[in-house]
Parts: C-alpha cells; structure tokens; sequence
C-alpha cells in the first residue's frame, strides 16, 4: 500500500493581524505588537524576515484586499481602484514569540515614523489596540524573505543599515553565532533612536546619528575604517542610493566579491513602495564587472 505525499506548504499567505499594544523605543521608532487567532501558522525565518502589509485607508474599518487570488495577488490588489485597495508596504518582522505547541501568539513589527511620512507611518502613529492589518506573510520558516544568509565559509560580517533597516539589522545581529566577527554602521536621525544590540558575536557596532555634528556619511564612515581580514559576507539595507555606494565602495574599491553582497533598497527618495515596486521589476540588477 501507497500513501500518497503531502502537497508542499505555500510559503506564503494571508495573515489577520490585530494590534495588542504599542511602545515607543525612540524618536522616531515605534514597536507595534500584533496577536489574535489571524496569526495561526505564522512562521518567521528570523533575521531580516520581511513581509508585506495591507494597510486601510482613513475611514476603512480594516485594509480591502482581494483574499482569493493569493496565487496573483498583486495583479488582483492592482486592478482594484486605488482609493479603494489597501496600502502595499513591505516591513521586516522584528521578533515572533510562540506558544509551547509552536502557533504564532505575539509578533512585533517596528515602523520608522518619518515627519514627512506617508499612509503607514500615519497609521502606525494612531494604532491602537484591535486595530486590523492584512499580511501577506511566511508560513514556512524557510522562505526566500529571509534574505540575509551568511555563507558557511564567512569569517565576518559587515552590516549597515538606517532606521527603515535597523528592525532587521538587529535581528540578524541576535541571530549571528557566539563570537563570529562583525562590523556595523547603524544609521538613525536622532540619538534618542540609539539602542542596545543584544549580540553572542564579536561585534563592533558605530551608530551614525544625523542630528550630532560631524557624524560621517555612511561611504565616509565605511571607507575610513579598517575591516577585518579574512573571508566577508556583506549586508547593507536602506535608502536606495545610499545601498548602491556603499555597495559600489565594497565591491570596486575593496574587491569584495559581490556574489557575497547582499543589498536591498528598502526605500527611495521621492518613490512610493508601489513605484519601487515597479522599477525593480522593469531594471535588470545593476553589476559591478
């Protein structure tokens, strides 16, 4: 007798996230706690984990999203009219905290409020408890949202990230093995948003605070430093801009491999996400041969 095999879990799906609390952690930085039973088989991957969140527009009770067209969803969230659709942003799912059986209880997102900024910083900013979001999220720890994966033959590791980044940053700093090298520049606006890394690594972190007079650029700070010798793996997230020089300096001036580069424009200047969005897929990833 033959049994037949399980169909692979979807690494992705619709997830209902309700708001349990919010704290501030800074300036500029605000954690907000999601639970409810919308979050059973939430699975994150840990590190710089990302998900997709569906946002309502002032006045919606929760965020319209076309839930059965998983499969096409964002051809099916873009044919919906735009004052209607929910709000497309993409966050990095900061910590996910389990029962004893494994479902998925509390999951904190944190959100960059920017004084210029848009419908998820506003909503963020008046979020509280029982509000609603919608996400497209991993149900299977394993998923290509996990996108910082040092090799097993790296011998350090050299971060940078700003404050849209920093929720992800700190999560692979905790995630990084018991004294494995790492070099970091956390990039935030105010002194206030400094914070303490809990680490096991053997890591040098240089907070870059725009507000403090003299605080270097983020190439300036990266090319006047030392780095460690030895074999690197590279993970720099953040403004789009700034990502493509820094990864320019490493992998031109420093001769890093760039196949151990990992770089992730997680915002530009003057874009929505939906813009981004459609850049990325219409641009060829940029080499640096």
């Amino acid at each position: 007798m033959t049994t037949a095999a399980a169909p692979d879990l979807d690494p992705f799906r619709l997830f209902r996230l309700t708001v349990l609390r919010t704290r501030r952690l800074g300036p500029s930085m605000l954690r907000i706690t999601f639970g409810g039973p919308g979050l059973d088989g939430f699975a994150s991957g840990g590190r710089d984990q990302s998900l997709s969140l569906f946002l309502p527009h002032p006045g919606q009770p929760e965020p319209v999203v076309p839930v059965d067209n998983e499969g096409n969803w964002f051809g099916a969230w873009r044919a919906l009219p735009a004052d209607v659709r929910a709000v497309l942003r993409s966050y990095t799912v900061r910590a996910q905290r389990r029962t004893a059986g494994g479902s998925a209880t509390e999951v904190d997102i944190d959100f960059a409020l920017h004084e210029d900024g848009g419908p998820a910083c506003r909503w963020a900013a008046a979020a509280s408890p029982g509000d609603v979001l919608k996400a497209l999220g991993p149900a299977v720890e394993d998923n290509t949202a996990v996108r910082f994966r040092p090799p097993e033959d790296t011998d350090w590791v050299l971060l940078w990230a700003d404050e849209t980044a920093l929720p992800a940053a700190t999560a692979a700093l905790e995630w990084l093995p018991a004294r494995l090298r790492a070099r970091v520049w956390l990039e935030v606006p105010y002194t206030g948003n400094r914070m303490t890394v809990d680490t096991a690594a053997d890591a040098r972190i240089d907070w870059l605070v725009r507000e403090e007079a003299g605080t270097p650029d983020a190439v300036e700070a990266v090319r006047a430093a030392e780095l460690p010798e030895g074999t690197p793996y590279v993970w720099i997230a953040g403004e789009a801009s700034t990502v493509r020089a820094l990864r320019r300096h490493l992998v031109r001036e420093r001769g890093i491999d760039r196949k151990r580069v990992t770089f992730v424009g997680y915002w530009r200047r003057g874009l929505s996400e939906e813009q981004l969005r459609e850049e990325a897929e219409a641009t060829p990833t940029p080499s640096d041969d």
